[in-house]
């Protein structure tokens, strides 16, 4: 045992230095686990806000479709609207031009008579149309 008690002087720092060493490399693990839990924590954070970003970016983008279609159908329907006002109107306007000619051609048929009853009634030549409705009355017009 004297051997051992002899060799204390340079067992004693040896087992210091060995347990210096050791908490060293444990202290060193520790730090390269935390540093990579926290590189994969910022990792992950970094994903995280890359993902949260993109869903904001489409979810942005789907209500601006959304907004867009909605603003078509309104202005399909506004157009689909204007666009039956005006058929009745182009509807109206026909039956109107349709009952004018009907009008127009029971006027020269009725002009037609008189002038016929004119002719017969007085014996004599019927005046001349006015230059308005002579081409209508099939007449020359006189000038």
């Amino acid at each position: 045992m004297e051997w051992l008690i002899s060799l204390a002087p340079v067992l004693g720092p040896l087992f210091g230095m060995t347990g210096v060493l050791g908490g060293a490399w444990m202290v060193h693990r520790r730090e390269n686990r935390k540093n990579k839990k926290d590189a994969h924590t910022a990792e992950a954070n970094t994903y995280v806000a890359s993902v949260q970003t993109v869903t904001d970016g489409f979810t942005q983008l789907l209500e601006q479709q959304r907004a867009t279609n909605a603003q078509t159908l309104e202005r399909v329907a506004t157009l689909e609207t204007k666009q039956t006002a005006l058929e009745r109107k182009v509807e109206v306007l026909e039956e109107e031009q349709r009952q004018w000619r009907r009008w127009k051609a029971a006027a020269v048929e009725y002009i037609h008579q008189l002038r016929d009853l004119v002719a017969k009634l007085y014996e004599r030549p019927v005046p001349a149309p006015p230059r308005e409705i002579a081409e209508d009355l099939g007449d020359s017009p006189t000038s």
